[in-house]
């Protein structure tokens, strides 16, 4: 039996539309992929982003981009908001969580790509 769990990730990005939505359908996907995820164990996606990128909410972006993933996340809640600035802290990133019933969380992957691969070293794609 499944029990719920929450999948983290994040990526990075340039501040223009296209940028935005490019990677972060690309971040859901290799997410939903990494992890063998169905549609039906989805409770919740949040967003986070930093402060300079302000071109696109990664929520909408997801919904521009749904074409591109496996499934149709749309009837999934999304939800985004900035995230907290802290001084010297990894510019034009975009963070995900994602919560479902995925199993253990020993056994998801947790996605960190591009230049967001800094923020987890340990566990980065």
């Amino acid at each position: 039996m499944n029990r719920l769990s929450a999948i983290r990730g994040a990526v990075t990005a340039e501040n223009t539309k296209e940028s935005i939505q490019v990677q972060t359908v690309k971040l859901v996907k290799e997410i939903i992929e990494a992890n063998n995820l169905k549609l039906e164990d989805f409770v919740t996606i949040q967003f986070t982003l930093t402060k300079d990128l302000d071109e696109l909410n990664p929520a909408t972006a997801l919904r521009l981009g749904k074409s591109e993933l496996p499934y149709d996340l749309s009837g999934v809640p999304l939800f985004c908001s900035q995230e907290a600035y802290i001084k010297g802290g990894l510019e034009k990133v975009i963070r995900i969580l994602i919560t479902g019933y995925f199993g253990e969380a020993k056994d998801l992957k947790y996605i960190y790509l591009d230049g967001a691969k800094v923020l987890r070293p340990d566990i980065a794609k």
